[in-house]
């Protein structure tokens, strides 16, 4: 039997339909993210605070209301159970899928008698950068190995649109027939020879993941549990952190 339409039946229709078209959180959030402040959302889930959602993006985790009107870069502390950060908590765990990501692609000082393995972003014109390297047999020798990525921190191009020098000098490293040699030579001040190759691209890779990790300087150490120590370590006081995990 067809219902003759009534203005009842036409509004009970147009509910209907607008339930079944209405976004949910999540949606709303990765739209509100892209259109606002043009983030990807690469996931959307529930935060552990009511009412928020946590969305992991190219530039780390933001805190926004179910309806994208509101966003909260912060840290977020567990107060009943010894303000455990559950912000840094959970971005250690997103680094460590992330390293997986570029898994091979570091220029790696490895321990003869591997204890531990550390990913340190790096700049050859930074000058911890270079004291750090210029001590990697002694942190090889406590059986650390280092795995260098690459972090050119004033970024690909300048302001007048020039790819900076310290962006190329970096590509030129990790192109370089010998790596390893040649970032002791860079760190040491000398020119390594042009080259271009397709590894080159590494460096974009390493630095949009450093961004994506949180990474504001260098060095920055990302360590076995996906905790990131901002600065340079001397040998001892680095292995103590990581036999103190």
């Amino acid at each position: 039997m067809r219902l003759p339409f009534t203005p009842l039946l036409g509004a009970m229709l147009l509910m209907v339909s607008g339930s079944s078209l209405a976004q949910t959180p999540e949606q709303t959030v990765t739209d509100a993210l892209k259109q606002k402040l043009g983030l990807t959302a690469d996931s959307v889930s529930e935060a552990p605070v009511a009412g928020l959602y946590e969305a992991i993006t190219n530039q780390g985790i933001f805190y926004v209301s179910a309806d994208g009107s509101m966003l909260i870069h912060g840290q977020i502390y567990d107060l009943n159970n010894g303000m455990k950060n559950l912000t840094e908590q959970r971005m250690s765990k997103l680094r460590l899928e992330m390293l997986d990501a570029v898994k091979g692609t570091s220029i790696e000082f490895k321990a003869k008698n591997e204890k531990h393995v550390v990913y340190a972003f790096t700049d050859i014109t930074c000058g911890y950068c270079r004291k750090l390297h210029n001590e990697i047999a002694e942190y090889n020798d406590l059986g650390i190995t280092v795995r260098y990525l690459a972090f050119p921190r004033g970024g690909e191009r300048n302001r007048a649109g020039q790819v900076n020098q310290s962006w190329t000098d970096m590509q030129n490293v990790w192109c370089a027939k010998d790596p390893q040699a040649a970032m002791t030579a860079a760190k040491a001040g000398e020119k390594v020879p042009d080259v271009t190759c397709a590894t080159g691209e590494v460096v974009k890779r390493h630095y949009e993941l450093g961004n994506s990790m949180g990474v504001t300087g260098t060095p920055a150490l990302v360590l076995e549990d996906g905790t990131i120590l901002p600065g340079y370590l001397p040998p001892s006081r680095l292995l103590q952190a990581l036999e103190s995990q």
